[in-house]
């Protein structure tokens, strides 16, 4: 799965392929004092054979390489040079090591072909490829460097694009080739990219200049090449994916469970009618056919909601009393059991519900209907209990939220009826203390599965890998928008496989360690269905979907919060504005019109695809925006880019901090509440040792740990992490327009830093300022390596 994606571009500065300074063995197939005394050089003539001139390699005995031209037409000599980076793979000794070996010595290893950019005016076909073997020769900072030399005929014009034929055994990484010699100044060639080996593929890799183009504005010299290469990249749609491949297709998520295996291995296809879900890239795997508490601390609970690991959940309640929208028949009697009376005691008569509300004072974690038809089956399963679940807060005068209920839910089931029961934190009676901290505990556990099935993967990487897989197949190298998103896309490909391989799997890390168990990604794919909507993954929709904020031409951003100290959607807004006025600049200067968004023709096809393929079970919802402006397009870019830098960010980094400790998150409950249903041995038990029926409510020790090294691993910033704003990528630096807004980009980025400092230190922000609290540093732009618990980087890349 992971493999396809390794073959496309990205800026990691990691050892990756295989290559030593020396070679892998002694090269003493020839006589050393012969190699000394017949030194040769190669000399390059041209041929004109098939409408391809090509170099034709001839031995000197000059040291010195010299090139001439069969014709007396003016010419210019130029030399390309390559960057190769070094890998670590395979041994020393292996035959195939060798024979590279022996090919860069002969300096038969790279061959370049010089495209040109513009067809022949003369004839209105392709001008004639030149073609050279690069030639391996010093290294730099640990990468290998290959130079071929060119001479150009005058009338070759400008180059648009080069292709490399790699004639290793192996695939190899090539990070850059720059041309140097034209008159007009240096060619730039970003690579960054494996490029395959001959032997696996005959076709040579296309590598467009760094200059980008909508498609009506390609040179005629490269426009074939543009659109084969996006063919190739389509694939067929059949057969399995090989390594050297780069073909994006679509696919549904077979390949969670084990079809083959035993009846415990078996999980449902996500992604049709049953199940709707977004897809993921084709693998060509067989489809399965079988489709069957210092956070203790009442307060700490609430913050974390506004300012914790999932700040996507807290809703603003508009209307009372509750009531569920499920079947009455199947899951019991809709009505809530928070009553209006304990709800005006626990806020200790300061308002009445219904003030409450009509002052936006109440809040609540939903997770009652969303869990309820899940809860049945999966208590049937050994070692977790799983509830519906309501909890509802007051917004305190200080701007701070205070639990007030939690209610907990199981549907009919084996001839008993409904159960369902209300928790409040101001009892003075220990039995009800103990009970508010179980309850407390299942919440926690809902809101743990529901952040890292929905909020998490669902909403940022499954979601997003439609779009690169769209991107790739109907946007160009050389189209503006391809490489824009580019740098937002890194390793995403490869970390979804990755997790698809070991977290949520079947009896992965997620299922053997949360509450919903093998039922985790059926959740993942009911939120989907019921709730993920394009147009509300961008911030200012979310908040105000949620009912924390409203329009308002007068706040900062147009938005006035309901929460003033919300510190997530406070930093948010400032760092969501700072995306959109870059994405603005950037759209606004290559759609100066705006009839040149629905005349770009792998534009619309690439929108089309995301909302018909890639989120195909929902293209006939009417949410999708159109694209039709350069606003459109902006709106749409801004949304893709917030979703994989900051909103991943947001629930991400922060996930070893909080949730390291497991009891301030614990992410199953393993015992039922002592109230449903008790035998008299068992409320006798909890009486005697409450503290003892908590720590069994908890998560073992193993899951225990086993969720701590794996959010310690996925909290951690690569020493190579690229965080948004901080380096330029070469395609926007080379238009003087692009670079100057990145610029700007870049200082509002850096001053983003000093706002989150200065909120951080502000007492009068009790979210994120006090004794014991956590500063909220998880959209700060920028971090070192490590669990730092804050930066955003430009991709999800772990």
């Amino acid at each position: 799965m992971l493999k396809p994606h390794l073959q496309q571009s990205s800026q990691s500065s990691n050892t990756l392929i295989p290559w030593n300074t020396k070679p892998s063995f002694p090269i003493n197939i020839l006589n050393k004092n012969f190699r000394i005394k017949n030194k040769k050089s190669f000399r390059v003539h041209y041929n004109n054979v098939a409408n391809s001139t090509k170099a034709v390699l001839s031995t000197t005995t000059t040291e010195k390489s010299t090139l001439v031209q069969s014709t007396n037409e003016k010419s210019t000599s130029v030399k390309a040079v390559v960057t190769v980076q070094r890998t670590i793979r395979g041994t020393n000794l292996s035959l195939s090591r060798g024979l590279d070996d022996i090919g860069d010595l002969f300096g038969r290893t790279i061959l370049l072909c010089l495209v040109a950019a513009e067809l022949d005016p003369k004839t209105g076909i392709e001008k004639p490829n030149i073609e050279a073997f690069a030639r391996r020769g010093r290294n730099v900072n640990g990468d290998k460097i290959y130079e071929a030399e060119f001479v150009i005929p005058e009338d070759f014009g400008g180059v648009g694009a080069v292709l490399v034929e790699n004639q290793h055994q192996k695939q190899m990484y090539v990070k850059n080739i720059v041309i140097d010699g034209f008159v007009h100044g240096k060619v730039d060639i970003t690579c960054n990219s494996w490029v395959h080996s001959k032997f696996d593929n005959s076709d040579k890799r296309i590598f467009f200049t760094n200059k980008s183009y909508l498609p009506s504005q390609t040179p005629s010299g490269v426009k074939r090449l543009r659109e084969e290469e996006l063919v190739t990249i389509r694939g067929d749609g059949f057969g399995e994916r090989k390594i050297f491949e780069r073909i994006y297709d679509y696919d549904v998520y077979n390949d969670i469970g084990d079809p083959d295996g035993n009846d415990d291995g078996k999980r449902p296809v996500l992604g049709g009618k049953k199940l709707p879900y977004p897809r993921r890239c084709r693998t060509g795997r067989p489809r399965s056919k079988k489709d069957p508490l210092s956070g203790s601390k009442n307060e700490e609970f609430a913050r974390q909601t506004l300012a914790g690991l999932n700040p996507y959940s807290i809703r603003l309640v508009t209307e009372w009393p509750l009531k569920s929208k499920l079947d009455p028949k199947a899951y019991g009697p809709p009505e809530s059991a928070i009553a209006k009376e304990m709800i005006e005691l626990e806020i200790e008569g300061l308002m009445t519900v219904e003030e409450a509300i009509e002052q936006k004072k109440l809040f609540i974690l939903d997770y009652h209907d969303l869990l309820l038809p899940f809860v049945n089956k999966v208590n049937e399963l050994k070692g977790t209990v799983l509830y519906g679940s309501r909890t509802l807060f007051f917004l305190t005068p200080n701007g701070t939220l205070r639990p007030l209920a939690i209610e907990l839910t199981r549907p009919p089931v084996d001839d008993k009826p409904q159960w369902k029961e209300v928790y409040c934190p101001s009892t003075w009676h220990a039995t009800g203390a103990w009970l508010w901290r179980t309850a407390k505990a299942h919440v926690l556990a809902h809101d743990s599965g529901y952040h890292q099935l929905v909020s998490h993967w669902l909403r940022t990487h499954c979601a997003t890998e439609p779009y690169i897989i769209a991107s790739n197949r109907q946007l160009s190298a050389m189209h503006p928008i391809y490489r824009l998103l580019f740098p937002h896309f890194r390793y995403t490909m490869e970390i979804n496989a990755t997790a698809r391989e070991a977290l949520i799997n079947a009896n992965g890390v997620i299922e053997t360690s949360f509450s919903l168990g093998k039922y985790s990604m059926e959740l993942s794919a009911v939120a989907y269905d019921l709730e993920w909507r394009f147009d509300r993954q961008a911030l200012p929709e979310d908040l105000m979907s949620r009912g924390l904020a409203e329009e308002d031409p007068n706040a900062p951003y147009g938005l006035k919060l309901t929460i003033e100290d919300y510190p997530f959607a406070n930093d948010g807004l400032v760092l969501w504005d700072i995306l959109k006025q870059w994405v603005t600049a950037y759209v606004n200067h290559y759609y100066p019109q705006t009839n040149l968004i629905e005349s770009d023709i792998e534009l619309q096809d690439w929108w089309s695809e995301i909302k018909n393929v890639g989120h195909g079970d929902k293209k006939d919802e009417p949410w999708w925006p159109e694209l039709k402006t350069p606003n459109d397009l902006i709106g749409i870019v801004t949304t893709i880019i917030w979703v994989a830098s900051a909103h991943h960010a947001a629930v991400n980094f922060g996930q070893y901090s909080y949730a390291g400790y497991f009891p301030n998150r614990p992410t199953i409950a393993r015992t039922k509440m002592p109230t449903e249903d008790p035998t008299d041995e068992e409320w006798e038990n909890f009486l005697n040792k409450p503290e003892e029926a908590l720590l069994k409510c908890f998560p073992t020790q193993i899951q225990a740990t086993i969720v701590m090294a794996v959010l310690d691993v996925l909290s951690n910033h690569s020493p190579d992490e690229e965080y948004v704003g901080k380096n330029i990528e070469p395609y926007w630096a080379e238009d003087p327009i692009i670079n100057a807004a990145f610029e700007v980009f870049s200082g509002k980025l850096k001053e983003l830093e000093g706002i989150i400092d200065d909120r951080n230190a502000d007492c009068n922000l009790r979210n994120r300022n006090g004794a014991g609290i956590v500063p909220y540093e998880l959209l700060k732009p920028f971090s070192g390596p490590g669990v730092t618990g804050k930066g955003v980087p430009y991709s999800i890349s772990i």
